[in-house]
This record gives structure tokens, sequence and C-alpha cells, in this order.
């Protein structure tokens, strides 16, 4: 009965890396993800080509580089893919750590590359933007943090984790990137919740985050302007929001044309936060749908498979990873049709930005990883190795 319940499977010894590796991994997921990569190249070849031109550049010389990244976060997803739990905490603490620090610099050698937000570090042939690279890493270890005051006379990890989440959320709003911060709230909010945290202290640091938001209206430029533009009853035809809503609207249900849309060349972000207008404009609505059904099919497959976890760690880390990646999927999509202020935040796998795609890629690795079927062991193990 436990085998059933925890969908214990038998070890194989002996058995390669390889099969075993196939046998175990969530397949459906990591189609889902491979779908949406190869609808981000074809987005890409209708998107970056006018921008190319404007710049001077070869027609496809975006197309080309997104396939770099792509495959260097396709490369990291299926190695990190065919860790272990152990293995893949410790590299999210090893990377956790970098992009801190990586942080940490982006006042005194960060650049804002005219967007008014000092977010990436600049090495004259690319550029890296840290705060993507970190959510994965403090998604991890906030849920080592948590599972941590699961062990008897274990330390205090839920109130490790929460400062952890202060400080990250206040070096990213200085930078200032609202989205991100947000985002790293939410992951952890969600973990504390897995976690067995109150519902009354959320509600709590809910208001508190509420009442940072109305701090933040007042004394940043940045985000009020964005707040305002959002608020604002009349939407300027000529904004960004403007040309992605009217895109939308001229799509319908069936798009007007591989190649007919004329948003990729008013957009200056078209192939990167609102790469989903184009998506819309071209190819309308029910490639839209198929993009949100492949983001949900990651997202719920993986929570299936984490509700049969027992392992603290790996549930509360597979849980944060798989939201995160979900909502951030929702933010900028729900950015694009104007039912949340602009954040800036790119399309996982999707929008083009080499930060973003192997972020993402090392992200997704790590959920395939800690939602791999493995022996779940019996519950009086578990006890007994608490107990020790």
């Amino acid at each position: 009965m436990t085998e059933m319940a925890y969908g214990t499977v038998p070890v194989r010894a002996g058995e390669p890396v390889l099969p075993k590796w196939w046998r175990t991994i969530d397949r459906w997921a990591l189609a889902a993800v491979l779908a949406l990569f190869g609808i981000g190249l074809l987005l890409g070849l209708a998107a970056s080509v006018p921008l190319a031109e404007k710049n001077g550049l070869e027609s496809f010389y975006y197309v080309k580089r997104q396939m770099l990244f792509g495959g260097v976060a396709l490369i990291a997803m299926l190695g990190i893919s065919m860790l272990s739990p152990r293995d893949v905490r410790r590299l999210g603490v090893i990377g956790f750590a970098g992009a801190f620090l990586a942080i940490l610099a982006l006042p005194f050698i960060g650049t804002d590359f005219g967007k008014g937000a000092v977010r990436w570090l600049s090495f004259g042939f690319a550029s890296v933007q840290p705060s993507e690279f970190l959510k994965p890493g403090f998604v991890i270890v906030a849920a080592w943090f948590m599972a941590a005051a699961h062990e008897v006379a274990g330390p205090p990890g839920r109130l490790y984790s929460f400062f952890l989440t202060v400080i990250i959320v206040l070096l990213l709003a200085l930078q200032p990137d609202f989205g991100q911060a947000a985002l790293v709230l939410f992951s952890w909010g969600v973990m504390y919740f897995v976690g067995g945290a109150p519902i009354i202290l959320l509600m709590v640091i809910g208001g508190l985050t509420a009442m940072g938001g109305v701090f933040a209206y007042n004394t940043s430029e940045h985000f009020a302007r964005r707040i305002n533009g959002f608020l604002s009853p009349e939407i300027d035809p000529r904004t960004q929001i403007g040309y992605a809503t009217n895109a939308i609207q001229e799509g319908g249900f069936f798009g007007v044309g591989v190649g007919e849309g004329s948003v990729k060349w008013s957009l200056p972000d078209a192939h990167t936060d609102f790469i989903i207008a184009v998506a819309a404009e071209e190819y309308g609505l029910i490639l839209v749908l198929l993009i949100i059904l492949l983001y949900a099919a990651v997202v719920v497959l993986s929570l299936l498979r984490l509700t049969q976890e027992r392992d603290p760690f790996t549930r509360l880390a597979g849980t944060g990873l798989a939201c995160a990646f979900g909502v951030q999927a929702f933010i900028n999509m729900g950015v694009a049709v104007r039912i949340l202020p602009a954040k800036g935040m790119t399309l996982p796998f999707v929008s083009y930005g080499g930060s973003s795609v192997i972020a993402s890629g090392i992200a997704l690795g790590m959920l395939l990883a800690l939602t791999r079927t493995r022996p779940q062991g019996q519950i009086s193990d578990l006890l007994a190795r608490r107990g020790r």
C-alpha cells in the first residue's frame, strides 16, 4: 500500500545512467519544455529580424545567438536533470553564492543599457543578468533552510529563510527590479505555505508587502510611472503596451499570417518582453493557448509528482521551482494583455536573452531532477532516521 501511495519504483542494480534517467524522468514535462524552446525559435525568426536590420546586423543574428544560448540551456538542463537531490542542493547553494555576489557588485560595475534599472554586468561581447541566476539558487537555499526546520532539534530554518528573502527582495528593489523581487517573494511564500506556515502569518506578510508597494510608489519614479500607466483608463497607442494590445486584437483566432505582423517593427522589446504579442498577431489565439497549455503542463505535472515525494527538501524546492516558472510566464503574458503593470520580465524559453534562457534551463533541470521517480522507502525508515 505504501508503494502505491508514494510511487516507489524498484531499484535495478547496475542499471546504466541514461536508461535509468529516461525511465525515471517526467517525459511529458520534458517534451513540453522542448516544445516551448521550439516555439521560441519560431517566434524569434519573426520578431528579431527587424531589430537586427535596425542595428545593421545580418537578418538572423539574434536567432543564431538564441540557438547558441538555447543549446547551452538544453545541455545544462539535461545534465542537471540527471543529478540526485543532494547534488542539486549543492549546485543550488554554489550558484546562489555566485549570483548573490554578482548582485552586490551591480551598484559598482553594473549597467542599465539605457533602461533605467542597473540589472546587468556587461563584458563587452556579452552581458549577464545576475537576478535570473539568483532565482533558482534562492529557491534551493530557502528550501534547504525550511527542510532543516523539520529535523529533530533542527535550526529555525523558516526564520533564516525569511531574513534571506528580505535581503534579496531589498537588493532587487534597489536596482530597481520589482518584478524579480515579487517573484522571489512569491516563491518563498509558496514554499513557506507548503512547509506548514499558518495562513494568518502569510496574510500579515501580504499586508507588509502591500505597504512596501505603497512606499515604492511614493519614492520611486520608475515604479510610479509604470503603475500610473497601468491604472490609466486610456492606453497611449505609441507605448509598448499600446502596440502589444493592438497586435493581440488584430491577431484574432488564427492570426494575420506568418511574417505578416507589424508589431515587431514598432516594439523595441518584441523579441523579449512582448514576444507573446508577436505570437498573438501572426499566429492568433490558437498558438497563445498552446503556449499557455505547455506552461501549465510543466507546472501541473511537476506538482503532481511532488505530492508523492516524502523528502521535505525535495518537495519544497520542487514546488518553489515549478511555481516560479509558471508565475513568471503568467506575469509576462499578463503584462502584454494589460492585466498586470509592466514588469520587464521575459517569457521562459520563448523570449530572446542569454541569461533568461540559460537560467531557465538550469531551473528546469533542477525541477526535472527533483521530480524523477525514485524509491521513497518505508515510513518507519523515515521516522527512524529522524529519531537518530
